[in-house]
């Protein structure tokens, strides 16, 4: 099922290069997908065969106790994260982009955020050549324009192209992997990193914020005030209790169940 359009009702404005896409819950939505929820923020953090292991070794309690020492627990920490989540969770629904690395899995503490982009797409054109999304996510309980200006700059830098140890990060685990496509798509990537060789208009923006606001106008404006010389994208997600709905969710995501 996928997961946005069974939550949410959405808009989406398209010109040009630029589109700006708008969320919010649908009465009832929450309720329908919040094990699904639960379940794509576990998949995050470890891999689903892992925690069926864990499950299967030690009851649903001790596979759960693993998780909380997996999940953050401070609301800051869950925020940060659940934004990053819920882009990428979109990017692959919507956009038409793989995720190839949950960068949550390898985090060296769970309270800590990861550097570098929030998350990078990885798709090809219709040639079978590389094309690249750099990602900026926000979660906020009220989201301003001092936010929404940080994270444009954090797209606009580096030329607008995805920092070399992002990209790095991604190709190293994919050259891990014993799947020979990844491994090709890692080597891929790091070539990327040696020759730079994509040109601006292959390398999409996109800004992806949720909040218990709805600054439709202040996002918009950022859009409009956005490079034309590349694929521009601005998501806003409303969620008006949010951080009730992050807890929720995180709760939701510790919950194996029991026998």
């Amino acid at each position: 099922m996928a997961l946005f359009k069974a939550w949410c009702a959405g808009t989406k404005d398209k010109s040009k290069k630029k589109t700006f896409r708008t969320y919010s819950e649908k009465d009832g939505g929450r309720a329908a997908v919040l094990t699904q929820l639960g379940e794509a923020v576990r998949t995050h953090y470890d891999q689903a065969d892992r925690i069926a292991d864990d499950v299967a070794r030690l009851g649903y309690d001790g596979a759960s106790e693993i998780l909380r020492a997996l999940l953050p627990q401070s609301k800051r920490a869950r925020s940060g994260d659940l934004g990053e989540i819920l882009a990428s969770e979109l990017v692959e629904e919507d956009m038409g982009f793989r995720i190839p690395v949950r960068r949550m899995r390898f985090k060296d503490g769970r309270e800590v955020a990861m550097r570098g982009d929030d998350f990078i797409g990885v798709g090809y054109d219709p040639d079978e050549k590389l094309w690249l999304l750099k990602g900026e996510s926000k979660s906020r309980a009220n989201l301003g324009n001092v936010t929404i200006a940080e994270a444009r700059e954090a797209l606009n830098r580096y030329g607008g192209r995805c920092t070399p140890d992002s990209l790095l990060f991604i190709a190293n685990r994919l050259l891990e992997s014993a799947d020979k496509d990844d491994i090709e798509l890692g080597r891929t990537i790091r070539d990327e990193v040696g020759l730079k060789a994509l040109r601006a208009n292959r390398i999409d923006h996109m800004l992806f914020t949720v909040s218990g606001n709805a600054p439709a106008a202040k996002l918009q404006k950022n859009l409009e005030e956005a490079g034309d010389d590349r694929n521009q994208h601005v998501v806003s997600l409303h969620i008006e209790d949010h951080q009730a709905f992050i807890a929720e969710v995180y709760e939701e995501a510790m919950n194996l169940g029991s026998k």
